[in-house]
Parts: C-alpha cells; sequence; structure tokens
C-alpha cells in the first residue's frame, strides 16, 4: 500500500508551525472523494465520526478519531469549517490538529488529485505521529474509495502506524 501513498512532506516556518503535504492521484471521481472527506457519512470509513459537521464558512465541527490508543482514549477534535467549496475545498480548523485542508481537483477521464496539508504547531515527536497518522488513515482511504469493507475500528492496531512512523523518523 505504501506504493499507493507516497510519503508526505514537511516544511517548518520560522514561527515553529508545520505544513504538513500530501498528494494523492486516486482513481476515483472527484464526486466520490468529497464524499469520503467532506460527509458525516463517510469520513468513518477511513478516517473519524464528524459528530457535527455544518458545512459552510464559519460552522461548526467535531471529529471524533475512531482508532483509540493504548488506553482506549479517541483524539476528539472541535473547532470550525474555515473553508468550503463543495467538490472543491474542505478546510477545517480544530483543536489537536491545527488546520486540515482537503482540496480536490479533476484529473483524468475519472480520476482526483487530492491535496492534503495540516498546518499546526507540535513538537518533533508528536510530528512524526501526524506524518505516520495521516498516512495510515490515507491508506485506509485508498482502500475504502476501492470498495473495501469500512475499517473495523475495534480490531485496528497501530502496527501498520508504527511500521510508518519508523519510516517516517529514519527519512
Amino acid at each position: 500500500m505504501s506504493d499507493v501513498i507516497p510519503h508526505g512532506t514537511v516544511e517548518t516556518r520560522d514561527d515553529g508551525t508545520h505544513l504538513l503535504r500530501y498528494e494523492l492521484h486516486l482513481p476515483h471521481p472527484v464526486i466520490r472523494v468529497w464524499a469520503a472527506v467532506a460527509t458525516p457519512e463517510v469520513l468513518p470509513a477511513w478516517l473519524c465520526a464528524a459528530d457535527v459537521l455544518e458545512p459552510r464558512v464559519g460552522g461548526a465541527v467535531r471529529l471524533r478519531w475512531l482508532n483509540a490508543d493504548a488506553e482506549g482514549r479517541h483524539t476528539v477534535a472541535e473547532g470550525r469549517v474555515t473553508a468550503w467549496d463543495v467538490e472543491r475545498v474542505a478546510e477545517y480548523t480544530v483543536s489537536i490538529h491545527g488546520r486540515i485542508r482537503f482540496h480536490l481537483e479533476p484529473h483524468g477521464d475519472d480520476g482526483t488529485v487530492l491535496r492534503f496539508t495540516n498546518e499546526l504547531r507540535c513538537d518533533d515527536e508528536v510530528l512524526l505521529d501526524c506524518l505516520a497518522g495521516w498516512h495510515n488513515h490515507f491508506e485506509l482511504l485508498a482502500e475504502a474509495l476501492a470498495g473495501s469493507p469500512t475499517t473495523d475500528w475495534d480490531t485496528w492496531t497501530p502496527k501498520r502506524w508504527q511500521e510508518l512512523r519508523d519510516s517516517y523518523a529514519a527519512a
């Protein structure tokens, strides 16, 4: 799966803010990818539950990750929709993860380029966690779009995440 999802990149700004970037070329139409990144019905298949998602600039958002840590805790990020252009841009600025942006463009006959950015302030250890986490979730996105069953979050383990984290640490 790692050949499908290329490693993300990091730019660190002078103020210490990190900008994580991923570019995914997905063989699925924009409307399908949009549903996966911007609707409460499909987000849980690969990323998180959108307990609240008001689809408009300024709307409230509450994202609850479904994969738990070793103590059984789920990450919850609350904030606002900071950009919304149907089938093009969904951006959420939330606690914990900062600004997360999904930018979609049609590509070829039925494909989509998904440009993802995550802007946040964190230490190097959390940065590695985030790089591995987003990468892992994008692998799950590719599987969900390809028709694999919804991720079973009750049986999810951090094994793949750890492999990815180790590869980012070594890079």
